[in-house]
């Protein structure tokens, strides 16, 4: 599936040095530029702002692949996570650098900034959620509780939970506030791939290699719908800006919309020759770009119901994508350990003067919104459509942009900031609930807090040493309810499957009698 053995996704030479160049054409050989239909009548410029996207440039400072990527709310700062253990964060604006968190024992699978980007969490393999303050100092905390993988972290929109899927088949909601496990959500009978929050936090959307797609109440704590793709299980999925649809990346080459109030699949696309990993939709929720393991990046127009533009760039699959929080740039991560972040150009106008006038429409005449249209049946999109495919190359060397020098931070258990640091060493101001949280904090909560406390109030150490020991016991019994869960889960799973075989044989007695 690498590069190499697909004419398409190759790199192309250019007598550039690095500088990305357009193609045209699409899967059957060339074709001409997208022509836009002549609106019915006047609106918003959008053909002025249609323009290719273009590589801004690519990062290179992780030793493996890189599995997620996230940007700060202000677009000033990327985060990305990687199966060398590492997180990075790295500074867009300004002279450009580069800070590596080093803390998880093993491969990192997701990173998300908090929505106003003083915090930042991470997944695992290592069994473990932590939450940074990204700041020169790594200064983190450890949420336990999975007994496996955690594939997937996530904030709510207000910033107060995270959403945390592992392969241990759970859901686990947890407080950012008290650094502690909320509740646990199970239904899954296999991995869980993904799990994110709906905008106004009060659903919860998540796939399964058990290839069902359940959104849940987070206030009743129960699965209130479940969409089933017999065709294959999805990698990821998310909800649209709106809060109304989700989308699903399937391993069997499919994105998927779904509206979750009529429970009916909008739209289903099939233009990506491998798994897709990932998807993003853009904040106007008129675009989703895809990454798939054909080494690909799509751009599909919602409201067009098409595939516009195909990306190349990477040497391998591609595992993650995100879009910034204003749309105008978008970052990817992928097999050959590069990052590339690009400009979005094709929607650079204000998004949010283009959602005004989709609410003072009066005109039936009005392109359609994503949210007016639902098809009598599923449509499929496929390879035929027209497309732009953009192919910067990386065979001549860059000699213009250098990599950004890399600074190892190596992780501290405490959110308390030392009062010899200046603001000028932190790279972002710490976040205020946790910049005090050792004052906060009690003594179940963190083995971190006992020793902020031990200094700040100063506590003999024989009390403090006991309270150590009732964090250590505490992490233990957290882990043990865990592993219970995991087997009453398993006994749930045997039980089902015992009624099911039962009623096999009921229906073979009624048949012989």
């Amino acid at each position: 599936m690498g590069g190499s053995q697909d004419a398409l996704l190759a790199p192309r030479m250019n007598s550039g040095l690095g500088r990305p160049r357009l193609e045209r054409g699409g899967f059957e050989g060339p074709r001409p530029r997208r022509q836009l239909p002549l609106p019915r009548r006047p609106s918003p410029p959008m053909a002025s702002a249609l323009e290719d996207p273009v590589l801004i440039r690519p990062f290179r400072g992780h030793r493996a692949a890189v599995t997620g990527v996230a940007f700060k709310a202000d677009a000033a700062g990327l985060a990305t996570s990687s199966l060398d253990r590492f997180l990075m964060v790295w500074k867009l604006k300004t002279q450009c650098r580069a800070y590596k968190f080093v803390g998880h024992a093993e491969a990192v699978t997701s990173v998300q900034f908090s929505p106003d980007g003083q915090l930042l969490a991470s997944a695992s393999q290592d069994h473990t959620v932590r939450l940074w303050i990204p700041c020169i100092h790594g200064e983190s905390s450890v949420l336990k509780g999975h007994t496996a993988s955690v594939r997937t972290v996530s904030f709510s929109h207000d910033g107060c939970f995270l959403v945390s899927a592992s392969n241990d088949k759970s859901i686990k909601i947890w407080s950012v506030r008290h650094q502690r496990l909320l509740f646990s959500l199970f239904q899954h009978t296999h991995w869980v791939r993904c799990a994110k929050f709906s905008p106004d936090g009060r659903l919860i959307a998540s796939c399964s290699e058990d290839k069902s797609v359940k959104i849940w109440d987070t206030r009743n704590k129960t699965c209130i719908d479940s969409f089933l793709d017999y065709g294959g299980f999805a990698n990821f999925v998310d909800f649209n800006p709106s809060g109304t649809c989700i989308a699903s990346a399937g391993s069997n080459h499919t994105v998927k919309l779904w509206d979750i109030r009529m429970n009916k699949l909008l739209q289903h696309y099939k233009v990506h020759r491998a798994g897709v990993n990932c998807v993003s939709f853009h904040p106007s929720g008129n675009y989703l770009i895809t990454a798939s393991t054909d080494g690909t990046l799509k751009i599909l127009d919602l409201l067009e119901g098409r595939l516009i533009y195909t990306l190349h760039g990477h040497k391998g699959p591609v595992l993650s994508v995100a879009f910034s929080k204003g749309g105008e740039k978008f970052a990817s991560g992928g097999t050959d350990a590069q990052v590339l972040l690009w400009k979005t150009n094709f929607d650079s106008f204000d998004y949010k003067e283009v959602l005004k006038h989709h609410i003072r429409r009066t005109h039936i005449d009005d392109p359609p919104h994503l949210l007016d249209i639902y098809p009598r049946s599923p449509h499929l999109h496929d390879e035929k459509l027209q497309s732009v495919e953009v192919n910067p190359t990386f065979d001549v060397t860059n000699t213009q942009t250098l990599d950004p020098p890399v600074i190892e931070i190596s992780s501290s258990s405490s959110f308390s900031t030392p009062d010899d640091v200046s603001s000028e060493d932190l790279q972002y101001p710490l976040a205020s609930v946790l910049a005090t949280s050792s004052k906060r904090k009690s003594e179940n909560e963190s083995e971190s807090a006992v020793h902020n406390v031990d200094k700040q109030t100063g506590i003999y150490p024989s009390l403090g040493n006991a309270l150590e020991h009732i964090v250590d016991q505490l992490d233990v019994l957290t882990l043990t309810i865990s592993i219970l869960e995991q087997r009453l889960t398993l006994t749930e799973d045997k039980l089902k499957e015992c009624l099911e075989n039962q009623q096999k044989l009921l229906l073979q007695g009624r048949q012989e009698e």
